[in-house]
């Protein structure tokens, strides 16, 4: 039995188990071999399966026009051609949208998006509702979203103003508009409607202190750069990197949310562009061209600065400069390049959905109007790509259209899904980081927790955490002698009862090692972490990830640290385990953990599932006992082993004889303690009672019981297992009990097993 220490971020202790069942004392050094008749028998047990088919249909949408420009409607789903990296595609859908008839459209009156002027979340995500799907066929669904979150006080003014001589002036009886909003977090200011009172009020709410936000940072160089007074210049680097991705994620953000439209949708972004930091960015801008794509969005964005005028000393409004880059040009050429850089990611974003980008004019009308051209009758082209693979690679699309002499106007390509394999480090940090956000995660693994509580002092108190991952649902590839796999963890600790405010997080990559694979299907993957908490209501969740194909499973649970200042009897929780592990030479402090005694850690048993040729060893603590005049007993002589911190004898054995001398009466604590098994009402085992009368843990003021029972003599059968604690001195009193289940213990291996199977170990 091998375990695993390590140190982490954000938690007090770590470390990593593989235990084969539930080992007995004696496999504690030397685990041994299941037998192989066993394994023969699991396999052959019939397994639980299921099915799981996907289908992504990519929908292409092509607007057909005559040599004058005029459109064609009457086209058929025979009369087009479609072709992805030059292979023929099925046509599985096909429709056609005429925005121009506005009698056929449907009701605009359901709301797609839930209620208007919900505020997102903390990472920019829009809530999503169960509110009925609105009917938008033949109708121009169009989202104004203005990004003020980096933009001037004029800038918003300008833009506010364009959107509203649109609704006044070129607003179509079939458009319905919603409105969004980014400054320090993303909002739905109001839902599709074709309301023009509505919209011109909301747009009217939007003033010029709106964008307060996240404006780009310094570079760290001085060099051309304003002359503010000071001497230093930061540089804010890895700022600007989080600023554009969180432009993105919350343009994608909102992509999702279109997506319960089935009609092409056309999103005019309204901003002062978006710099990315050399390719940090790629992973977010990728994302969010793809979930464009996939639900039928289209991206219209706007510089909203206009044609600007770069002079050599820059704007009036601005300090002078640092340097020489006023004289030599180079301040006008940075200027240059900046605006173009920042223009380049508005670009990416429409050339990518089939949209246009429109930049150095003042005139902001020409977007609505190409918005209004663009999605007045367009034919809608469903299918299922032949090419299975999830590479995440660009698929680039080709329309044709059995007729002569027409223009065809569609998206060129878009990006595949990918699937785990295809993820980068980037994206896979953020899927964990995507999962432990959402409200229904996947359960592909499952995933066992437990927890207990112990006292540090009046305001502190350690929670230990055990999550536990069954071997059987991780994947191992072999490697040289040795089957290998690491899986992810990521965890988080929420204050209160809805769990809004994090106070604790975990993030760690556990490697595995192990001489056989059929060992470890047969043991669980246990991990032991911890948190120092205040008392209070918490929420936790925790995401484990196989990293061999991606699977991950989660757990989530709330969990109560008491203020035991208020209780009669302030008592730890109890931890029951099967196995006392040694910790290794790097984590030999024992640190906040208390389960961590004398360079060996109690390893808790989740599931409270023993076998008889195991023991069952307890820990708990009592704090503050009351001190009083009680006799004492002198040190008994021992002739078996005694457990540290005082323990029950084992049953079976004679346990500890006294000395022949008198009890002495002094100024003491004096805990009892003893531990029974019920079954029904029926008390089926009690072993001795044992007494504390000095604190063992004074950095706590903690006696600290530490309890060792075979379980030979008791049959197999479901138990209740009470621990009885009183403070004679305080006349209070404790009674917690769980169930256990304690099982035959599994046969010996046979000598053709020993010989074909190892023990495993964690690396």
């Amino acid at each position: 039995m091998v375990v695993v220490k390590r140190k982490s971020a954000a938690i007090a202790c770590v470390s990593l188990l593989l235990q084969i069942g539930a080992p007995s004392s004696a496999q504690q050094a030397q685990p041994q071999p299941p037998q192989a008749s066993t394994d023969a028998q699991a396999q052959s047990k019939p397994q639980a399966s299921s099915i799981r088919v996907t289908s992504e249909l990519v929908l292409a949408n092509v607007v057909v026009r005559d040599k004058k420009g005029n459109l064609i409607r009457d086209l058929k789903k025979e009369d087009f051609t479609l072709f992805e990296d030059g292979k023929k595609q099925q046509i599985s859908t096909f429709d056609f949208e005429n925005v121009d008839q506005l009698e056929t459209a449907g009701s605009a009156e359901k709301t797609v998006t839930g209620e208007t002027a919900e505020t997102a979340g903390p990472a920019g995500v829009l809530k999503k509702s169960d509110a009925p799907v609105m009917n938008a066929r033949d109708r121009r669904v169009i989202v104004l979203y203005f990004d003020f979150s980096a933009m001037e006080p004029d800038q918003i003014d300008r833009c506010v103003e364009s959107a509203k001589k649109y609704i006044n002036g070129q607003m179509r009886p079939a458009d319905i508009v919603a409105l969004v909003s980014l400054s320090t977090n993303m909002r739905v200011d109001l839902d599709f409607t074709d309301d023009k009172t509505k919209i011109l009020s909301v747009l009217s709410s939007y003033s010029s202190g709106s964008g307060e936000g996240f404006a780009m940072g310094d570079t760290g160089s001085a060099e051309g750069a304003a002359e503010t007074g000071g001497s230093f210049t930061p540089d804010d680097t890895d700022y600007n990197t989080f600023s554009a991705d969180w432009k993105l994620l919350a343009l994608q953000s909102t992509m999702q949310a279109l997506g319960k439209i089935e009609q092409k949708k056309s999103l005019i972004y309204f901003s002062n562009g978006i710099s990315q930091t050399g390719t940090d960015n790629q992973s977010a801008l990728r994302a969010a061209t793809a979930a464009a794509v996939k639900n039928n969005v289209s991206i219209y964005p706007v510089d909203i600065r206009g044609l600007q005028a770069f002079p050599p000393g820059g704007e009036a409004q601005n300090a002078s400069l640092h340097g020489q880059s006023a004289y030599n040009g180079a301040a006008v050429l940075n200027d240059l390049s900046g605006n173009a850089a920042s223009q380049e990611t508005l670009s990416t974003l429409a050339a990518d959905t089939g949209g246009k980008a429109f930049f150095d004019s003042n005139d902001f009308s020409a977007v609505f109007t190409q918005v209004q051209k663009d999605s007045s009758a367009y034919y809608v082209l469903g299918f299922t790509s032949t090419n299975p693979l999830k590479d995440g690679h660009y698929r680039r699309l080709k329309v044709q259209v059995n007729r002569a002499d027409v223009k065809l106007e569609f998206r060129p390509g878009y990006y595949s899904g990918r699937d785990y394999q295809h993820l980068n480090r980037a994206d896979r940090e953020a899927q964990l980081e995507d999962e432990l956000g959402a409200e229904l995660p996947q359960t592909d693994v499952p995933l066992y927790a437990g927890t207990a509580y112990f006292r540090q002092d009046d305001s502190h108190y350690y929670l230990a955490v055990s999550l536990v991952v069954p071997g059987s649902q991780i994947p191992f590839v072999q490697e040289k002698d040795k089957d290998n796999a690491t899986i992810d963890i990521i965890g988080e600790v929420r204050l209160g009862d809805k769990g809004r405010v994090p106070v604790g997080q975990l993030r760690d990559t556990v490697k595995l090692a192990v001489d056989s694979t059929q060992q470890v299907r047969r043991k669980n993957v246990q991990y032991n972490t911890g948190f120092v908490l205040a008392p209070g209501n918490y929420h936790l969740k925790f995401i484990v990830r196989e990293n061999q194909t991606g699977r991950m499973g989660s757990f989530e649970t709330d969990v109560q640290v008491p203020d035991l200042r208020k209780a009669p009897l302030r008592m730890s929780s109890v931890v029951l385990s099967s196995l006392r592990a040694p910790v290794t030479n790097a984590s030999k402090k024992k640190g906040a953990n208390p389960l961590i005694q004398d360079q060996t850690q109690l390893v808790p048993n989740v599931t409270h599932v023993f076998t008889r040729d195991q023991h069952l060893y307890l820990q708990y603590e009592i704090y503050d006992p009351a001190r009083g005049k009680v006799a004492v007993a002198p040190p008994a002589t021992p002739v078996a082993a005694q457990p540290v911190g005082g323990a029950a004898a084992p049953a079976g054995s004679e346990g500890t004889k006294a000395a022949p001398q008198s009890k002495e009466t002094r100024e003491s604590i004096h805990v009892l303690t003893s531990i029974e098994f019920l079954q029904g009402n029926v008390k089926v085992y009690e072993s001795k009672q044992v007494a504390a009368t000095e604190i063992t843990a004074p950095d706590r003021k903690a006696v600290v019981f530490q309890i060792d029972l075979p379980l030979q003599s008791l049959k197999p059968g479901l138990y209740v297992c009470q621990v009885n604690v009183i403070d004679d001195v305080a006349g209070s009193f404790a009674l917690p009990r769980w169930p256990i289940l304690i099982k035959d213990a599994a046969p010996a291996a046979s000598p053709a097993a020993q010989s074909s199977s190892t023990s495993g170990s964690g690396h």
